[in-house]
């Protein structure tokens, strides 16, 4: 079963960090490509970072270098590093877990980057 819950979501000035945390309530994480998207207001829900089960990570460009994607397989967590936030970055960020099976979504967490 999946449960995706994400947290670490706040309001940051611009140049600051945060962690973005998913832990999957429902079970493992193990078989699950893991990723990290985001949704600005008015606009698509994007990928932003993933890691599949074998630890391969793939990153938008715009967050290439500042953006960092990880998993924690033995306690059903991933994780999502952002430095230098830019305000254009504000948006709802939402974990996602996809295998073969289908995919699943968290219920998602806000960040809000101030210039």
């Amino acid at each position: 079963q999946v449960q995706l819950v994400e947290s670490g979501g706040a309001l940051v000035q611009a140049g600051g960090s945060l962690r973005l945390r998913c832990v999957n309530a429902g079970g493992t994480i193990g078989r699950y490509a893991m990723g990290w998207y985001r949704q600005a207001p008015g606009k698509q829900r994007d990928l932003v970072a993933q890691c599949t089960n074998t630890g391969n990570t793939d990153y938008a460009e715009a967050v290439k270098g500042r953006f960092t994607i990880s998993r924690d397989d033995a306690k059903s967590t991933v994780y999502l590093q952002m430095n230098n936030l830019k305000p254009e970055g504000t948006a709802v960020y939402y974990c996602n877990a996809n295998w073969f099976w289908g995919s699943f979504w968290g219920q998602g967490t806000q960040v809000t980057v101030s210039s």
